[in-house]
Protein backbone atom coordinates (compact mmCIF):
# COMPACT_ATOMS: atom_id res chain seq x y z
CA UNK A 1 0.00 0.00 0.00
CA UNK A 2 2.84 2.26 0.64
CA UNK A 3 4.67 1.10 -2.02
CA UNK A 4 1.52 2.29 -4.32
CA UNK A 5 1.31 5.50 -2.28
CA UNK A 6 4.51 6.88 -3.15
CA UNK A 7 4.26 5.72 -6.63
CA UNK A 8 1.46 8.00 -7.24
CA UNK A 9 3.05 10.73 -5.41
CA UNK A 10 5.98 10.51 -7.40
CA UNK A 11 3.90 10.88 -10.86
CA UNK A 12 1.92 13.80 -9.51
CA UNK A 13 5.38 15.55 -8.76
CA UNK A 14 6.70 15.08 -12.18
CA UNK A 15 2.82 16.04 -13.98
CA UNK A 16 3.73 19.74 -12.67
CA UNK A 17 7.49 19.45 -13.20
CA UNK A 18 6.03 18.68 -16.97
CA UNK A 19 3.34 21.46 -17.12
CA UNK A 20 6.18 23.83 -16.00
CA UNK A 21 8.15 22.85 -18.86
CA UNK A 22 5.14 23.01 -21.35
CA UNK A 23 4.35 26.55 -19.92
CA UNK A 24 8.22 27.41 -20.47
CA UNK A 25 8.00 26.04 -23.82
CA UNK A 26 4.87 28.10 -24.77
CA UNK A 27 6.34 31.10 -23.66
CA UNK A 28 9.48 30.72 -25.15
CA UNK A 29 7.26 30.52 -28.40
CA UNK A 30 5.95 33.56 -27.81
CA UNK A 31 9.05 35.62 -27.05
CA UNK A 32 11.69 37.87 -29.33
CA UNK A 33 14.63 35.51 -28.31
CA UNK A 34 17.26 37.40 -30.58
CA UNK A 35 16.31 40.87 -29.07
CA UNK A 36 16.06 38.69 -25.76
CA UNK A 37 19.88 37.78 -26.09
CA UNK A 38 20.98 41.19 -27.61
CA UNK A 39 19.95 43.14 -24.73
CA UNK A 40 21.20 40.95 -22.05
CA UNK A 41 24.55 40.81 -24.39
CA UNK A 42 24.92 44.64 -24.14
CA UNK A 43 24.71 44.45 -20.21
CA UNK A 44 28.13 43.34 -19.26
CA UNK A 45 28.90 42.97 -15.64
CA UNK A 46 26.33 45.24 -14.56
CA UNK A 47 23.97 42.06 -14.75
CA UNK A 48 26.25 40.48 -11.60
CA UNK A 49 24.32 43.22 -9.16
CA UNK A 50 21.11 40.87 -9.68
CA UNK A 51 22.06 38.09 -7.73
CA UNK A 52 22.24 40.66 -4.39
CA UNK A 53 18.68 40.76 -3.48
CA UNK A 54 17.89 37.00 -2.95
CA UNK A 55 21.47 37.13 -0.77
CA UNK A 56 19.38 39.88 0.94
CA UNK A 57 16.21 37.24 1.26
CA UNK A 58 18.20 34.31 2.56
CA UNK A 59 20.26 36.36 5.09
CA UNK A 60 16.86 37.87 6.47
CA UNK A 61 14.91 34.90 6.27
CA UNK A 62 17.73 32.88 8.43
CA UNK A 63 17.63 36.12 11.10
CA UNK A 64 13.65 35.81 11.34
CA UNK A 65 14.30 31.72 12.51
CA UNK A 66 16.96 32.24 14.39
CA UNK A 67 14.30 34.17 16.68
CA UNK A 68 12.43 31.60 16.50
CA UNK A 69 14.70 28.83 18.48
CA UNK A 70 14.24 28.72 22.46
CA UNK A 71 16.44 31.09 24.70
CA UNK A 72 17.03 27.87 27.13
CA UNK A 73 18.93 26.02 24.62
CA UNK A 74 21.73 28.66 23.25
CA UNK A 75 22.40 30.98 20.80
CA UNK A 76 21.80 28.82 17.34
CA UNK A 77 24.84 29.70 14.89
CA UNK A 78 23.97 32.29 11.82
CA UNK A 79 26.26 30.74 9.26
CA UNK A 80 24.98 27.06 10.36
CA UNK A 81 21.49 28.21 9.95
CA UNK A 82 22.34 30.11 7.04
CA UNK A 83 23.54 27.07 5.23
CA UNK A 84 20.54 25.09 6.08
CA UNK A 85 18.36 27.79 4.66
CA UNK A 86 20.48 27.42 1.59
CA UNK A 87 20.32 23.50 1.21
CA UNK A 88 16.10 23.57 2.63
CA UNK A 89 14.83 26.49 0.11
CA UNK A 90 17.12 25.00 -3.11
CA UNK A 91 15.44 21.67 -2.75
CA UNK A 92 11.93 22.98 -1.98
CA UNK A 93 12.07 25.06 -5.18
CA UNK A 94 13.79 22.73 -7.63
CA UNK A 95 12.02 19.10 -6.76
CA UNK A 96 8.91 18.13 -8.01
CA UNK A 97 6.53 19.40 -5.16
CA UNK A 98 10.12 20.00 -3.03
CA UNK A 99 7.85 22.22 -0.47
CA UNK A 100 6.90 18.40 0.94
CA UNK A 101 10.55 17.74 1.40
CA UNK A 102 12.34 20.81 1.62
CA UNK A 103 10.39 22.00 5.11
CA UNK A 104 10.81 18.27 6.26
CA UNK A 105 14.34 18.67 6.18
CA UNK A 106 14.95 21.72 7.81
CA UNK A 107 14.45 19.90 11.43
CA UNK A 108 16.61 16.99 10.54
CA UNK A 109 19.00 18.85 9.08
CA UNK A 110 19.04 21.09 12.60
CA UNK A 111 19.60 17.95 14.30
CA UNK A 112 22.50 16.38 12.43
CA UNK A 113 24.52 19.62 12.36
CA UNK A 114 23.64 21.93 14.95
CA UNK A 115 22.34 19.47 17.96
CA UNK A 116 19.17 20.13 18.05
CA UNK A 117 16.74 18.17 18.92
CA UNK A 118 13.82 16.98 16.61
CA UNK A 119 11.02 18.42 18.56
CA UNK A 120 12.78 22.08 18.93
CA UNK A 121 13.57 21.67 15.07
CA UNK A 122 9.59 21.28 14.15
CA UNK A 123 8.31 23.55 16.50
CA UNK A 124 10.26 26.27 14.92
CA UNK A 125 9.84 25.18 11.23
CA UNK A 126 5.82 24.72 12.11
CA UNK A 127 5.95 28.54 13.36
CA UNK A 128 8.09 29.92 10.71
CA UNK A 129 6.01 28.69 7.95
CA UNK A 130 2.60 30.01 9.57
CA UNK A 131 4.59 33.19 9.77
CA UNK A 132 5.64 33.12 6.33
CA UNK A 133 2.31 33.02 5.37
CA UNK A 134 1.02 35.77 7.15
CA UNK A 135 3.37 38.44 6.30
CA UNK A 136 3.21 37.05 2.57
CA UNK A 137 -0.59 38.48 3.17
CA UNK A 138 0.71 41.79 4.72
CA UNK A 139 3.36 41.87 1.95
CA UNK A 140 0.91 41.32 -0.51
CA UNK A 141 -1.55 43.89 0.86
CA UNK A 142 1.49 46.70 1.19
CA UNK A 143 1.98 45.63 -2.38
CA UNK A 144 -2.59 45.54 -3.59
CA UNK A 145 -2.27 49.17 -1.90
CA UNK A 146 0.70 50.74 -2.87
CA UNK A 147 -0.27 49.91 -6.82
CA UNK A 148 -3.77 49.80 -6.58
CA UNK A 149 -4.63 52.11 -9.17
CA UNK A 150 -2.69 50.17 -12.06
CA UNK A 151 -3.59 46.74 -11.08
CA UNK A 152 -7.39 48.16 -11.57
CA UNK A 153 -6.40 49.28 -14.85
CA UNK A 154 -4.39 46.50 -16.20
CA UNK A 155 -7.03 44.09 -14.67
CA UNK A 156 -9.04 43.43 -17.73
CA UNK A 157 -5.73 43.22 -19.99
CA UNK A 158 -3.60 40.88 -17.85
CA UNK A 159 -6.82 38.39 -16.02
CA UNK A 160 -9.75 39.19 -18.44
CA UNK A 161 -12.14 40.82 -15.81
CA UNK A 162 -12.68 43.72 -13.30
CA UNK A 163 -11.27 44.31 -10.03
CA UNK A 164 -7.82 42.83 -9.45
CA UNK A 165 -6.83 45.25 -7.41
CA UNK A 166 -9.90 44.77 -4.79
CA UNK A 167 -9.18 40.72 -5.10
CA UNK A 168 -5.43 41.31 -3.81
CA UNK A 169 -6.77 43.28 -1.15
CA UNK A 170 -9.17 40.65 -0.27
CA UNK A 171 -6.81 37.76 -0.66
CA UNK A 172 -4.19 39.29 1.06
CA UNK A 173 -6.16 40.36 4.34
CA UNK A 174 -7.50 36.60 4.40
CA UNK A 175 -4.03 35.01 4.06
CA UNK A 176 -2.76 37.40 7.06
CA UNK A 177 -5.91 36.43 9.53
CA UNK A 178 -5.98 32.68 7.99
CA UNK A 179 -2.45 31.91 8.93
CA UNK A 180 -2.17 34.11 12.19
CA UNK A 181 -5.24 32.00 13.60
CA UNK A 182 -3.24 29.29 12.50
CA UNK A 183 -0.48 30.29 14.68
CA UNK A 184 -2.50 31.44 17.92
CA UNK A 185 -3.73 28.05 17.78
CA UNK A 186 -0.74 25.98 17.12
CA UNK A 187 1.14 28.01 20.18
CA UNK A 188 -2.01 27.92 22.62
CA UNK A 189 -3.18 24.54 23.03
CA UNK A 190 -2.17 21.16 22.43
CA UNK A 191 -2.25 21.35 18.16
CA UNK A 192 0.39 18.24 18.02
CA UNK A 193 -1.46 16.20 20.37
CA UNK A 194 -4.60 16.60 18.72
CA UNK A 195 -3.16 15.84 15.48
CA UNK A 196 -1.58 12.57 17.25
CA UNK A 197 -5.19 11.44 18.23
CA UNK A 198 -6.32 12.17 14.61
CA UNK A 199 -3.83 9.78 13.26
CA UNK A 200 -4.22 7.05 15.93
CA UNK A 201 -7.90 6.25 14.08
CA UNK A 202 -5.83 5.47 10.91
CA UNK A 203 -6.94 1.88 10.38
CA UNK A 204 -3.58 0.51 9.90
CA UNK A 205 -1.71 -2.00 12.99
CA UNK A 206 2.14 -1.17 11.91
CA UNK A 207 0.80 2.67 11.41
CA UNK A 208 -1.18 2.95 14.56
CA UNK A 209 1.95 1.07 16.68
CA UNK A 210 4.35 3.38 15.33
CA UNK A 211 2.22 6.31 16.44
CA UNK A 212 2.01 5.21 19.86
CA UNK A 213 5.97 4.78 20.27
CA UNK A 214 5.96 8.56 19.05
CA UNK A 215 3.15 10.01 21.79
CA UNK A 216 6.10 11.56 23.72
CA UNK A 217 7.29 12.94 20.53
CA UNK A 218 4.36 14.97 19.86
CA UNK A 219 3.77 16.32 23.14
CA UNK A 220 7.12 17.76 23.48
CA UNK A 221 6.64 19.38 20.52
CA UNK A 222 3.51 20.82 21.87
CA UNK A 223 5.50 21.72 24.63
CA UNK A 224 8.19 23.36 22.59
CA UNK A 225 5.45 25.20 20.41
CA UNK A 226 4.16 26.92 23.29
CA UNK A 227 7.77 27.83 24.64
CA UNK A 228 8.53 29.30 21.28
CA UNK A 229 5.47 32.12 22.18
CA UNK A 230 6.92 32.60 26.01
CA UNK A 231 6.49 36.64 25.91
CA UNK A 232 3.23 36.58 23.94
CA UNK A 233 2.45 37.42 20.36
CA UNK A 234 4.53 40.42 20.81
CA UNK A 235 7.54 37.94 20.41
CA UNK A 236 6.83 37.80 16.82
CA UNK A 237 6.49 40.87 15.61
CA UNK A 238 10.05 41.38 15.32
CA UNK A 239 10.17 38.35 13.23
CA UNK A 240 7.69 39.29 11.15
CA UNK A 241 9.13 42.37 10.42
CA UNK A 242 11.90 40.95 9.17
CA UNK A 243 10.29 38.63 7.37
CA UNK A 244 7.84 41.33 5.13
CA UNK A 245 11.73 42.45 4.81
CA UNK A 246 12.78 39.38 3.17
CA UNK A 247 9.57 39.30 1.13
CA UNK A 248 10.34 42.48 -0.27
CA UNK A 249 13.67 41.38 -1.76
CA UNK A 250 11.33 39.82 -4.51
CA UNK A 251 10.15 43.26 -5.41
CA UNK A 252 13.35 44.53 -5.40
CA UNK A 253 14.79 41.71 -7.42
CA UNK A 254 12.34 42.56 -10.25
CA UNK A 255 13.01 46.64 -10.02
CA UNK A 256 16.75 46.10 -10.29
CA UNK A 257 16.58 43.72 -13.08
CA UNK A 258 14.18 46.38 -14.69
CA UNK A 259 16.49 49.21 -14.12
CA UNK A 260 19.37 47.52 -15.49
CA UNK A 261 17.29 46.66 -18.42
CA UNK A 262 16.61 50.53 -18.57
CA UNK A 263 12.87 50.59 -18.45
CA UNK A 264 11.25 53.48 -16.49
CA UNK A 265 8.70 51.60 -14.32
CA UNK A 266 8.32 52.49 -10.71
CA UNK A 267 8.80 50.84 -7.30
CA UNK A 268 5.56 50.53 -6.92
CA UNK A 269 3.90 49.05 -10.20
CA UNK A 270 6.68 46.37 -9.05
CA UNK A 271 5.77 45.77 -6.22
CA UNK A 272 2.10 45.57 -7.52
CA UNK A 273 2.40 43.10 -9.96
CA UNK A 274 5.04 41.46 -8.14
CA UNK A 275 2.68 40.52 -4.91
CA UNK A 276 -0.05 39.29 -7.50
CA UNK A 277 2.43 36.86 -9.31
CA UNK A 278 4.11 35.23 -5.84
CA UNK A 279 0.71 34.41 -4.93
CA UNK A 280 -0.22 32.93 -8.41
CA UNK A 281 3.08 30.95 -7.71
CA UNK A 282 2.11 29.69 -4.59
CA UNK A 283 -0.83 28.54 -5.54
CA UNK A 284 0.80 26.41 -8.40
CA UNK A 285 3.20 25.48 -5.54
CA UNK A 286 3.59 21.54 -7.10
CA UNK A 287 5.53 23.04 -10.28
CA UNK A 288 9.15 23.67 -9.28
CA UNK A 289 9.82 27.34 -9.15
CA UNK A 290 6.47 28.37 -10.88
CA UNK A 291 8.21 27.26 -13.86
CA UNK A 292 6.23 29.11 -17.09
CA UNK A 293 3.47 30.29 -15.08
CA UNK A 294 4.95 33.34 -13.48
CA UNK A 295 6.76 33.87 -16.41
CA UNK A 296 4.01 34.62 -18.54
CA UNK A 297 2.26 36.80 -15.70
CA UNK A 298 5.49 38.81 -15.93
CA UNK A 299 5.18 39.03 -19.36
CA UNK A 300 1.17 39.60 -19.21
CA UNK A 301 2.09 42.95 -16.55
CA UNK A 302 4.99 44.09 -18.82
CA UNK A 303 2.44 44.07 -22.11
CA UNK A 304 -0.42 45.86 -19.87
CA UNK A 305 2.40 48.51 -18.86
CA UNK A 306 3.09 49.62 -22.16
CA UNK A 307 6.29 48.60 -22.16
CA UNK A 308 7.70 49.04 -25.95
CA UNK A 309 8.98 45.60 -28.00
CA UNK A 310 7.71 43.95 -24.49
CA UNK A 311 8.38 39.97 -26.12
CA UNK A 312 12.08 41.07 -26.15
CA UNK A 313 12.48 42.94 -22.96
CA UNK A 314 9.93 40.38 -21.51
CA UNK A 315 12.06 37.59 -22.36
CA UNK A 316 15.34 39.33 -21.10
CA UNK A 317 13.86 39.73 -17.92
CA UNK A 318 12.73 36.12 -17.29
CA UNK A 319 16.22 35.12 -18.96
CA UNK A 320 18.35 36.95 -16.53
CA UNK A 321 15.82 36.22 -13.30
CA UNK A 322 16.25 31.94 -14.39
CA UNK A 323 19.99 32.81 -14.39
CA UNK A 324 19.87 33.94 -11.08
CA UNK A 325 17.93 31.16 -9.77
CA UNK A 326 20.53 28.69 -11.42
CA UNK A 327 23.23 30.42 -10.03
CA UNK A 328 21.99 30.15 -6.21
CA UNK A 329 20.56 26.98 -6.85
CA UNK A 330 23.88 25.63 -8.40
CA UNK A 331 25.12 27.07 -4.71
CA UNK A 332 22.77 25.43 -2.78
CA UNK A 333 23.73 22.25 -4.17
CA UNK A 334 27.35 22.84 -4.14
CA UNK A 335 26.47 22.99 0.21
CA UNK A 336 24.47 20.09 -0.16
CA UNK A 337 27.67 18.09 -1.93
CA UNK A 338 30.25 19.67 0.66
CA UNK A 339 28.50 18.60 3.88
CA UNK A 340 27.77 15.39 2.75
CA UNK A 341 23.69 16.09 2.09
CA UNK A 342 22.14 13.78 -0.53
CA UNK A 343 18.49 13.89 -1.87
CA UNK A 344 18.09 10.56 -0.52
CA UNK A 345 18.68 12.49 2.76
CA UNK A 346 15.82 15.23 1.87
CA UNK A 347 13.33 11.57 0.98
CA UNK A 348 14.33 9.94 4.01
CA UNK A 349 12.91 13.59 6.49
CA UNK A 350 10.22 14.15 3.88
CA UNK A 351 9.47 10.19 5.36
CA UNK A 352 10.08 10.54 8.89
CA UNK A 353 7.88 13.36 9.20
CA UNK A 354 4.94 11.57 7.58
Amino acid sequence: MQAHNKGKTSWSRYAGLLLGLVLIAYLFSKLDLAGSMKLIASLGPSSLWILLPYLGLHLLETAAWQRLFLKESGRVPFFGLFKIQLVAETVSMTLPAGVAVGEPLRPWLCRKFLSIPLPDGFATVSVRKLLLGSTQGIYTLLGALAGFGFLQAASMQVVEFKGLGVIMIFVSLVMAVVFMLFLILMTNGNAAQNLHRILMKIPFEKVRQWLFKQEAGFAETDHKLQRVKSDGMKSFLPVMVIYVAAWMMLALESYLILQILGLKVTFFQVLAFDTALTILRAIFFFIPSGLGIQDLGYLAFFHALGIPDYLAYGGAFVMLRRFKEVIWYSIGYGVMFMEGIQLKDAEQASEESA
